[in-house]
């Protein structure tokens, strides 16, 4: 039940009934919804002309500058990232591919895009598709240049596995040590017969040294012959290396490997003695490259100092007698 209201007349001087009429309750409402609808269209007026943002537009608002502050990060990255895979390609091309003789990889194949078609079609259309799509090509450039890398660097350490075993199988130390050495006979090139004492070709280094000195393989490789089946030689090894180098030790006393033996650089495989074609005890030494005999001077940097190198050098070109 409503509320009676009163109000005061001063001419009757007593409180009558406060009458209301429909009209008057009709127009304060209507001023009321008209109110509310100015201040309505205000606010929005407000809203869209002054910047008042509303919790919805805020929340974008801060989304999006989250975006763009992970999307300068990300570009931070992939420059640090350039620049590290730019320094691995220098060196890849300037040092490794050099020093195991290999060609460097050109740089318009390190660098090279995409062709065919439009890789990025699906990315357009967007509000951000330019920013989207640039960061797409650049990472798919940086993978592709990894990759190439990658490929480079199996390739690198493939040829320095080779390298490293073409360097073991070189014959390149002394077959006899020098503490053990008497002298070195005779040299590669024309020497005397021992026995016709005729001029002829001495293909080999004779090394001096007591009957039982000891005889090291000068490479890695296997023992393919270690018998006295081959004339002037006596007993004898011959050892393959690979990449087509051979090596022969001939008139021996004895033998400490046998045929199908791998051997590594510095084994012990056999003794100095004086068996078949020599006129004393001694060490005959060859070495084959592709089936040609080649003069074993060049041949002894494993283990020489360059004064030891350069007298041996000089005895091995004194045209003297040989020993076989």
């Amino acid at each position: 039940m409503s509320k009676v209201k009163y109000y005061y007349d001063s001419e009757t001087l007593s409180y009558r009934k406060v009458e209301r009429k429909r009209g008057r309750t009709i127009r304060k409402i209507s001023l009321f919804i008209g109110a509310s609808l100015i201040m309505g269209a205000l606010l929005t007026i407000a809203v869209f002309n002054f910047g008042l943002d509303t919790p919805k537009e805020r929340r974008l608002e801060r989304e999006n500058a989250n975006l763009q502050l992970q999307y300068s990060l990300l570009e931070s990255k992939m420059d640090v990232a350039s620049k590290v895979l730019e320094n691995i390609q220098e060196r890849d091309n300037e040092i490794y591919r050099v020093l195991l003789d290999a060609n460097p990889i050109p740089n318009e194949v390190r660098t090279a895009g995409f062709g065919g078609v439009n890789r990025y079609q699906n990315l357009e259309g967007f509000d951000n598709s330019e920013m989207i799509i640039s960061s797409t090509k650049r990472i798919d450039q940086i993978t592709k240049q990894l990759v190439i890398q990658s490929k480079s660097l199996d390739e690198i350490a493939k040829l320095t596995e080779d390298k490293e075993k073409l360097l073991a199988a070189i014959p390149a130390i002394q077959p006899v040590s020098n503490e053990d050495l008497t002298r070195m006979a005779s040299g590669f090139g024309y020497r005397t017969d021992p026995f016709t004492k005729k001029r002829k070709k001495h293909w080999g280094m004779d090394f001096t040294a007591p009957r039982g000195t000891p005889v090291y393989a000068t490479g890695d490789g296997k023992v393919t012959r270690a018998d006295a089946s081959a004339a002037g030689y006596g007993k004898h090894i011959r050892i393959e290396h690979g990449y087509g180098y051979q090596s022969l030790y001939a008139h021996l006393s004895k033998y400490n490997v046998k045929k199908g033996q791998k051997v590594k650089r510095g084994d012990l495989i056999g003794f100095v003695g004086s068996t078949g074609r020599s006129e004393a005890p001694h060490l005959h030494y060859e070495i084959f490259k592709d089936g040609n005999k080649i003069n074993p001077i060049h041949f002894y940097y494993g283990k020489l100092s360059a004064a030891e190198f350069y007298e041996l050098l000089e005895q091995s070109q004194q045209e003297n007698q040989s020993l076989d």
